[in-house]
């Protein structure tokens, strides 16, 4: 196997919940593997930011894309559905990243196109170390697409 270049991952938060955006953002700064370029706060802003319209025209590419379920304005299987349906978006990797552990909520991710399905854990401790795994998966291990970056 041959080594390559490791190179950030830029990401984009879709999560309307203050408090875990913010536990996120510390986790993946403790990790430094990966960065969140924004954070949105609701669906529509999401696709927005992914397609840079709007008030995003100036928006950064981001190559993965972690998504919350439970959303204003479009939830997050609106947005994975609009994402993976889009040509120009589809090969864009979505995590989903939430609260629910509900087994109807991963198999319709998976059904619609996510890549992973993330619960979040409870405690900051936890939570840093399911990061640091995710971080270190995404950064060193998988291979996302150059193309919108």
């Amino acid at each position: 196997m041959s080594e390559r270049e490791v190179r950030p991952i830029d990401i984009l938060l879709a999560d309307d919940n203050e408090d875990d955006i913010i536990m996120i953002r510390d986790a993946f700064q403790d990790a430094k593997l990966i960065n969140i370029v924004a954070d949105v706060r609701d669906g529509e802003e999401a696709i927005d930011y992914l397609k840079r319209q709007g008030k995003h025209t100036d928006a950064k590419p981001v190559g993965l894309l972690l998504l919350d379920i439970n959303m204003p304005r479009k939830n997050g299987f609106e947005v994975l559905h609009e994402v993976k349906n889009d040509p120009k978006l589809k090969h864009l990797p979505v995590i989903m990243l939430t609260t629910s552990d509900r087994e109807e909520d991963i198999k319709k991710s998976y059904e619609e196109g996510a890549c992973s399905f993330i619960t979040k854990p409870v405690s900051f401790n936890k939570f840093s170390e399911v990061i640091k795994e995710f971080s270190f998966y995404w950064a060193l291990i998988s291979r996302i697409p150059e193309d919108g970056r």
